[in-house]
């Protein structure tokens, strides 16, 4: 049975556990602190450029094309996701482990889930629009109208938050016997349900079935939508023409192959036989890295952001200047 000293008597004296402990990074007390600057640092950058992005996008009027208005929801969920667990890390790291009440562990379970999966529909919204964007541009613009878009992007935070509470109502039933100790940085539901003395066979089926339309089924959709834009984009007879329209889908492809690589690996493929330090790297992948470089990977990419950054600094540098010498006079 694991066992672990810092939770409070009171707590092992109960018949049923109301309390976790997360243990967060064990084995590394003398990193702690470089850490916790390293994960704030990694913090404020995923919030400063996942907002330059938002902010550039609703002030820029020459970003108003459908994918600039996916690419903001998708600052948002990364901003949600990161919010949702990097506090927590950066709580286990100063305290050496930290404690989470079951409520508090099952919300974080149910937040962490919705972004998450709200994270894989969006993503596959924007192959879709890129789908429409490269083979039918004709009828682009008609088909992916305001009314269009809007309904997309909302369905895709709505069905994301009303599947996972499919799974956290069940996992509400459940009692815990103890031990409370959770070897995570953060309430995952696989090391939580470990920890129940309830039967959890039918949430890991329920969890297993709910895996293919939340991860295979989009994943799937992402990779024959560019099978399509591939073949139109062979098809363009000039050389400067395909480059141009496989940059407006690059930027998506790469985040793509990131954020799917982890989660199927994590989520999908049984993961009996890996250790929990390496179940960690993996959610770092893609709960820290991935929002971490999305707006690295949009920026440096996409030609129209990077024009519209360089016109919006141009011009604060111009009524700066312009300030500055009404100051003078």
């Amino acid at each position: 049975m694991i066992s672990h000293d810092f939770p409070s008597k009171s707590l092992r004296n109960q018949s049923f556990v109301t309390e976790f402990w997360l243990l967060g990074f064990q084995g590394i007390n003398k990193l702690n602190i470089p850490l916790f600057f390293l994960f704030l640092t990694i913090y404020i950058s995923i919030l400063c450029g996942n907002i330059l992005i938002i902010a550039v996008i609703m002030v820029s009027p020459n970003l108003r094309p459908p994918m600039y208005f996916f690419l903001a929801h998708l600052s948002w969920s990364d901003i949600f996701l990161t919010s949702i667990i990097i506090p927590t890390i950066l709580s286990t790291l100063l305290k050496n482990g930290d404690k989470i009440t079951l409520s508090g562990c099952i919300t974080q379970l149910y937040l962490f889930g919705s972004s998450t999966i709200t994270e894989c529909f969006l993503l596959t919204v924007m192959s879709y629009d890129r789908y429409l964007a490269i083979c039918h541009p004709l009828r682009y613009i008609t088909i992916m109208d305001q009314k269009h878009r809007v309904l997309l992007v909302t369905c895709s935070w709505a069905s994301a938050f009303l599947l996972t509470l499919t799974t956290v109502s069940q996992m509400w039933q459940l009692q815990f016997c103890g031990p409370n100790v959770i070897d995570h940085f953060l309430c995952d539901p696989t090391p939580l349900m470990a920890l129940s003395c309830s039967d959890t066979s039918s949430i890991e089926l329920q969890n297993l079935v709910l895996g293919v339309p939340v991860t295979l089924f989009p994943l799937s959709f992402i990779v024959v939508t560019y099978i399509y834009i591939f073949i139109t984009i062979m098809k363009i007879s000039s050389s400067t023409g395909r480059q141009k329209a496989f940059s407006t889908c690059s930027s998506h492809l790469v985040v793509v192959c990131m954020y799917y690589l982890t989660l199927v690996t994590l989520y999908v493929i049984p993961s009996k036989g890996l250790s929990n330090n390496l179940a960690k790297v993996q959610s770092l992948l893609y709960t820290v890295v991935t929002p971490l470089f999305n707006p690295i990977i949009y920026s440096l990419r996409n030609h129209e952001i990077r024009a519209e950054l360089k016109r919006l600094i141009y011009r604060n540098r111009q009524q700066r200047d312009k300030f500055s010498r009404a100051l003078m006079h």
